[in-house]
Order: C-alpha cells, then sequence, then structure tokens
C-alpha cells in the first residue's frame, strides 16, 4: 500500500458524516426587512450604483437630468421617449459599442444584496446590459423582493434563455484590492423604481 492509499484510507476511517434528514420545510427562510427599498438603496450604493424613486412621468425628465451629455441612446422602456438608437435593429452586437446610455427594464430588484434579475426577451443583444458606456435599469416599485430565496422562487427555469443578476455599474477590486467602477461594463448605474 503506497503512502497517498495510506493517507486516504485514514481520512476516509475518520471523516464519518452522521446521516441528517433533510428539513421537509423552507418556509420563512431568508432575511426580510421591513424598508427593502432602503436595504436596496444601501447595497447598490456600497457597490457604486444609486437607487431612485420616481412618478413614471418623470422618466424623461430624470434620465436627462442624470445625463445631461449623452448622444446615443439605446431603450426598450415603454413610455420612455429619449431613445434614440433601436439595438434590436442591428445584426452584429459590436454595432452597440457605441451607446453611450442604455435605458432598460429589470423584472425585479433583491433587497438582500442590491441585485437586478434581467431577463428581457424584448431585448435582442445581451451584450446591451455590458457594452454601453451608463445604465439605467427601470422597475415598477412594486418588484422589489426581501432575499435570493424569494427571487429563485420567482425564476423560471422552465424557459431557456438569457438571464443575469446585474448590481450597480461594472467594477473589480482585483488589482490591489481597490475598488474600479467601470472597468469591464457600464461606468454609472442607476436603478429607476417607478410609481404609476
Amino acid at each position: 500500500m503506497t503512502s497517498k492509499e495510506k493517507i486516504l484510507n485514514k481520512i476516509k476511517e475518520n471523516n464519518v458524516v452522521p446521516d441528517v434528514e433533510l428539513p421537509s420545510s423552507y418556509e420563512n427562510f431568508g432575511i426580510t426587512f421591513e424598508d427593502k427599498f432602503a436595504r436596496f438603496s444601501t447595497m447598490l450604493e456600497s457597490v457604486g450604483g444609486k437607487a431612485l424613486v420616481i412618478d413614471k412621468k418623470d422618466l424623461d425628465q430624470t434620465v436627462k437630468d442624470l445625463y445631461k451629455d449623452e448622444k446615443v441612446i439605446a431603450s426598450n422602456v415603454d413610455g420612455f421617449t429619449l431613445g434614440n438608437f433601436d439595438s434590436n435593429e442591428q445584426e452584429d452586437p459590436h454595432n452597440l459599442r457605441d451607446i453611450d446610455l442604455a435605458v432598460v427594464k429589470g423584472n425585479f430588484a433583491v433587497a438582500e444584496n442590491g441585485a437586478i434579475w434581467m431577463k428581457n426577451e424584448e431585448n435582442r443583444h445581451r451584450s446591451l446590459y455590458f457594452i454601453a458606456q451608463n445604465i439605467v435599469i427601470v422597475i415598477d416599485e412594486k418588484d422589489i423582493i426581501n432575499n435570493m430565496h424569494e427571487a429563485y422562487q420567482k425564476i423560471n427555469f422552465e424557459n431557456v434563455g438569457y438571464g443575469v443578476f446585474i448590481s450597480g455599474p461594472s467594477k473589480t477590486a482585483d488589482i490591489e484590492q481597490s475598488l474600479v467602477i467601470g472597468a469591464h461594463g457600464p461606468k454609472s448605474g442607476y436603478v429607476i423604481f417607478t410609481k404609476s
């Protein structure tokens, strides 16, 4: 018997895991928040983003105030009229490289970690979320949940397609453990919750 086999046998002998019955129910599993928007906003700001709540009718003016100098604006949000570039008309996603601002729909927001679930079947190119210089994600104010446990209950894994959680602008902290915003994608990110 080799040394390796002796070591592995000793590990097997001493690594006894008792059989434990799995829990039968996961009700009330996960943290909940009294003020989901406040928690979401705090988490989003910690990673370089910002959250706002506005009236839906003020969406154009709010975006105009936030991004005064952006020229090429792609959007698929109903009621937003400042979009001047239709990314869905482009065959090649490389043609999206000059987009200054993407104003896109989010499905729901997660208060626990400041993430937004993005699965928009009407968006032809998923690269839109990452190639634009800036991103604004628009969500109805009622579509904010507490935690990732609730998020996974909302996601339908039966329908194939692309979906991603996004939290704020692009960022990395790999180099010298310093947070760098806009390293690999949008350099700024807002989540706008709209109320009707």
